[in-house]
């Protein structure tokens, strides 16, 4: 599968994976930011943004996805930046391919199940209700984006949430819409994409060591707690937790400043 990508700065390789119902131009403006320091690719997802639909979407496959990527641009080892579902994606990557990896920052998930937090705690998403809302809407009835939202607002009251999921609309030139993402796919992979990573295959092997390893946590967010330290240096023993104040789990949106200087100040140095 050929991956869509953005190409911008100069240096050492960083690559930058999005989370779940993102794409690449999410993270355009932290590009800016860091293209003095890095040369940096802004992947779009399978079954996201403009890359390639296809039925399956597991981490086996997007770590392959990332692997096929890296020898086709011919990057043999790069920074890996993945958040959220994109963490587990490098999580995973990096746990399989070590020799390829130059650093990896985790952006706000930990690679534990969340297949029963999402539905249980009010400062997760509750990603099976947003699927189920995108596959309710009629796009034979929609004539503008306020329709969308009018249909999404039905079973998500966070219009933050909902401007968020209305970033994958895609209009027609008939002036129609459609989902840019592929939803039913990742409806159907749904609790895959919330499973552990790397807890079971590497359980009493080797750990996964040899280059700086960061954990950035938004101070709002939920999706990583201390608890969960343990479980992460079970395979990453010598990782480095950073909180970011005032975010929550978008925190390349809410503080991205202090976001780069936090990568600045761990991969560069």
């Amino acid at each position: 599968m050929d991956l869509f990508y953005r190409q911008y700065g100069a240096g050492p390789t960083l690559i930058i994976l999005h989370g779940l119902y993102g794409a690449s131009d999410n993270w355009i403006k932290i590009a800016r930011m860091l293209e003095s320091d890095f040369e940096i690719y802004l992947i779009d997802q399978r079954n996201h943004g403009q890359s390639p639909h296809d039925p399956s979407n597991t981490y086996e496959n997007m770590r392959q996805d990332l692997h096929r990527f890296m020898m086709k641009q011919d990057i043999r080892k790069a920074v890996l930046l993945g958040h959220s579902m994109g963490g587990k994606t490098v999580m995973s990557f990096a746990a399989h391919y070590p020799e390829m990896v130059n650093a990896l920052v985790v952006v706000d998930i930990a690679p534990k199940s969340y297949y029963k937090v999402h539905a249980s705690s009010i400062r997760t998403i509750d990603h099976a209700t947003i699927m189920e809302a995108m596959m309710d809407v009629d796009f034979g009835q929609i004539s503008s984006r306020k329709d969308v939202d009018g249909v999404l607002a039905r079973t998500i009251p966070s219009e933050r949430v909902r401007l968020f999921l209305m970033k994958n609309l895609r209009r027609h030139p008939d002036n129609s819409f459609s989902w840019r993402l592929n939803i039913e796919a990742l409806h159907h992979n749904l609790e895959h994409i919330l499973s552990c990573v790397v807890c079971d295959d590497f359980r009493g092997e080797p750990r996964v060591t040899g280059f700086p390893i960061l954990f950035i946590r938004g101070s709002e967010s939920s999706y990583i707690l201390d608890e969960d330290q343990d479980l992460i240096r079970a395979v990453f023993p010598f990782a480095e937790f950073i909180n970011i104040p005032n975010a929550g789990h978008w925190l390349h949106v809410e503080q991205p400043e202090l976001l780069v200087q936090a990568i600045q100040s761990r991969v560069l140095d």
